[in-house]
């Protein structure tokens, strides 16, 4: 067997298999297949200061055929990114153009007031025809403050303005999230909401509403329960109300569930949050930047809402991370949590980082899933190896096709080397375009030019990366998504409504 990874600049690297691997891998179901990796950015950054040779941390977004990726670029070991890159394609993620935002950190062009950039996250209101990237601007890395901030595009992606402020409060924000209101149904068409959480304050939530196309931003408002939060990530439905799943902290900043909360009224207040389910089921996998287990979050034109995090709950002895969802219609009923079927139970392999996409075509939810994963989740920094994958479903997860790797493996001391571990970032990506083409984006490293370990003053080769072909095609039958947990009864019950 031959795994084949076609570069962007046409080299081939060619891994060879041991056939007693082979046998391990046909039982667990994965598909390798020959897949076209597109690298549609490079951090181009030489400042002595951050990584370089370092992307991390990616979102995407489509509209139409338009598809816009975000990430950082130059990573700091202790925060943030030398700049925020972009990479947009205008027919569907087959070719791509890209740059780096104007007007953020001292290293951008025009420089800008930030010594550091973190966090992108990329959004399109169709009533404004604006395209929004927004990001943290730090302003002292080690105290504060941290300003959210946003770029706009009115040219389809191809050209950026410098950043207006979308909360400045003085504060520490972090893990600000963007999304705009796309339904021509909604009585909000064309509103944009933006969440951040503020550690200075116990991390509590943070939500801000523009009206305008990103040009200006409306004073930053909380739940009704003021609630301890981080990594919310809003979607709009059909009818305008805005659901955020989000993870909900402790008083001890212990994780204590997955949530969401919600705003019927266009942003004008916001609800209580409402418990999805208990979440201290998650392990950290090991020396790596993992994200704590965030959410990702999708919305279909049904108005179905699809959440997806890493969670161990369905492994004997909860020994490795595995993907789950559960799904709402309204943001307060949720289905019981279900795992995703990428690896059988027990079969050691930690699953992390996913990232969800979803399009209704053909009157079916068709959802594309991007993830990191171990093949063995005990391992150590020199035996830890990182697999990308990839898995589809074509009828709203009831059902999901065979995984297929998509790159990797690779060591995880080629990554950026963070204080908080090697770091692909906290989250990652999958849009899907109308001819139902999966476009996930994601990071792969290569070994450096010296040694073996990223870091400051060597070489690195970490990069953003997508791969355009038809994911939502892999062949190979489908597998039974399983729900309610077995061998964990004291996990019960999964699934929990408002009060």
């Amino acid at each position: 067997m031959l795994r084949v990874i076609r570069l962007a600049g046409g080299s081939r690297l060619i891994l060879s298999a041991m056939l007693a691997l082979l046998l391990s891998l046909a039982s667990t179901g994965l598909v390798f297949a020959n897949e076209t990796l597109i690298q549609i950015s490079s951090d181009p950054y030489t400042n002595g200061t951050s990584q370089h040779k370092t992307q991390v941390e990616p979102d995407v977004y489509s509209f139409g055929s338009t598809a816009v990726a975000t990430f950082q670029s130059g990573r700091f070991f202790n925060g943030g990114a030398s700049n925020i890159g972009w990479a947009t394609s205008h027919d569907g993620g087959l070719t791509w153009k890209h740059g780096f935002l104007p007007g953020t950190t001292i290293y951008a062009t025009p420089p800008g007031p930030y010594p550091r950039v973190s966090d992108p996250s990329v959004a399109y209101d169709p009533r404004h025809r604006v395209w929004i990237i927004s990001l943290l601007g730090i302003v002292n890395p080690s105290t504060g403050p941290v300003d959210v901030i946003a770029s706009r595009s009115t040219d389809g992606g191809l050209t950026w303005s410098n950043p207006v402020v979308v909360n400045n409060s003085g504060d520490f924000n972090d893990k600000n999230w963007t999304t705009c209101d796309t339904w021509k149904s909604s009585p909000f068409y064309g509103n944009c909401y933006t969440e951040f959480d503020d550690p200075s304050r116990n991390n509590l939530v943070q939500m801000s509403t523009s009206t305008d196309g990103g040009l200006t931003w409306g004073p930053a408002k909380t739940t009704a329960d003021h609630a301890l939060v981080i990594g919310g990530q809003p979607v709009v439905q059909p009818n305008g109300n805005v659901i955020v799943p989000i993870t909900v902290f402790k008083k001890n900043f212990s994780i204590a569930n997955v949530s969401a909360f919600r705003s019927t009224d266009g942003g004008k207040s916001w609800s209580k949050t409402i418990k999805i389910t208990g979440f201290d089921l998650f392990i950290e996998p090991s020396f790596v930047r993992n994200g704590l287990g965030l959410v990702s979050a999708q919305v279909d034109a049904s108005g179905t809402v699809y959440v997806v995090w890493a969670d161990c709950r369905f492994e004997p002895g909860c020994t490795a991370n595995d993907i789950v969802m559960s799904t709402s219609k309204d943001g307060i009923s949720w289905t019981p949590v279900q795992l995703i079927p990428i690896d059988p139970v027990g079969s050691g392999v930690d699953h992390f980082l996913p990232g969800i996409g979803v399009r209704i075509f053909q009157g079916q939810a068709h959802l594309g899933l991007i993830y990191y994963s171990y093949p063995n989740a005990n391992c150590s920094t020199s035996t830890c190896m990182l697999d990308i994958g990839f898995i589809s479903s074509e009828n709203g997860g009831n059902s999901w096709s065979p995984a297929e790797q998509v790159s990797g493996p690779f060591k995880l001391t080629w990554l950026a080397h963070t204080d908080q571990g090697y770091m692909p970032g906290d989250y990652m990506a999958t849009t899907i375009v109308p001819d139902d083409d999966a476009v996930p984006v994601f990071m792969v490293a290569q070994k450096p030019d010296t040694g073996s370990t990223c870091m400051l003053g060597v070489v690195c080769h970490e990069a953003a990366y997508t791969t355009p072909e038809d994911a939502l095609l892999i062949k190979g039958g489908t597998i039974t998504a399983q729900a309610n947990p077995t061998g964990s009864g004291s996990l019960a019950p999964l699934w929990h409504t408002a009060n």
